[in-house]
């Protein structure tokens, strides 16, 4: 028991290092290439900060574990929407103000209801996981497309934000130019740290759901989903609390749509398979009520403290649910 539970937290550790490292390299790389701000924002950036997930959620389903594979998946959008976007509107209340704000959360919420039907139907093959990648792939062409268009002070879209999050975070994100050693260095070596704490976690995490008497798929929606969500955490609050919420709203939007197109889908091309039944109906379908509740919210134009606490009890809430239940 001890053994796994150390794996896990030195897998957790090192999913965030090696990701830090995995977009300081990129984006390093980018630059070094003469790539444009917008592409290391919506590209480089949006998927270096979804690499643990996506490490994570592959691990588990190449090691015959797909409970902890989707929990990750699903378990991190619950994180995301309830405890996050509580999290950061309780420190600093969310004023929305942007246009298009109905936008990329009715992307999050048509992307949950795919996969609550694929979930229903008991499928999940190499065909679905390609087309929910072209899916990301297309949107992020798309938002592409409309921050050429406008200036970035007037369309917001969600990987935008994303990379502006981090950007507040990370101030050494974007080094002086130097040469490609040190980005090389960093890329690679971020790579072989995800790949390796992802490793040490699943089967931390595979150990003690058997030692302990746990379902993977509890491990998957609680220790591993919160896990690998923590850099969304830091990063929305520290948003929220300099005055940026749509980049905070933004970038909680953001991760969703990664997680369910980019880390489904790749999670379906590398390990073919349906979505475990296990998390029909609670834990999908609350998926995605909460999606559907940040579109209200943010049609509504923001998330005051008495919403952020609605949101952070009714996690709590399911979070008593899975233990009294496991």
């Amino acid at each position: 028991m001890t053994t796994a539970i150390a794996l896990v937290a030195v897998g957790l550790v090192l999913l965030v290092a090696g990701g830090e490292l995995l977009v300081r390299g990129a984006v390093g790389l980018a630059e070094k290439a003469g790539v444009s701000a917008l592409i290391i924002g919506l590209v480089i950036v949006g998927f270096g900060t979804s690499m643990p997930e996506l490490v994570t959620s592959v691990e588990a389903a190449l090691a015959g574990s797909p409970a902890i594979a989707w929990g990750n998946i699903v378990g991190s959008n619950i994180a995301n929407s309830l405890l996050i976007l509580g999290a950061a509107a309780l420190v600093a209340p969310m004023a929305i103000a942007n246009t298009n704000r109905w936008r990329d959360p009715g992307v999050a919420l048509g992307a949950s209801l795919v996969l609550l039907l694929i979930a229903l139907f008991g499928t999940g093959n190499m065909v679905i996981g390609g087309a929910f990648v072209g899916c990301l792939v297309a949107y992020i062409a798309w938002c592409y497309r409309e921050e050429r268009l406008a200036e970035p002070d007037i369309v917001h879209n969600a990987p935008y934000d994303r990379a502006q999050a981090l950007e507040m975070v990370d101030a050494g994100l974007h080094p002086a130019v130097g040469g490609w050693v040190k980005p090389l260095l960093f890329t690679v070596l971020g790579l072989a740290v995800l790949v390796g704490g992802g490793r040490l976690l699943v089967t931390g995490a595979i150990d003690l759901a058997r030692f302990a008497g746990l379902t993977e798929t509890l491990i998957g929606l609680t220790i591993v989903a919160i896990g690998t969500s923590l850099p969304e955490l830091v990063t929305s609050v520290i948003a929220a609390l300099k005055g940026e919420a749509e980049v905070a709203f933004g970038n909680v939007i953001g991760s969703n749509i990664y997680n369910i197109l980019g880390i489904g889908g790749a999670t379906m091309l590398l390990a073919p398979g349906a979505i475990p039944v296990s998390l029909l109906p609670v834990d999908i379908g609350l998926m995605l009520a909460a999606a559907a509740a940040m579109l209200v919210l943010a049609v509504l134009r923001g998330v005051a403290r008495l919403p952020a606490v609605a949101l952070l009890a009714i996690y709590a809430a399911y979070l008593a649910f899975l233990i009294t239940t496991a």
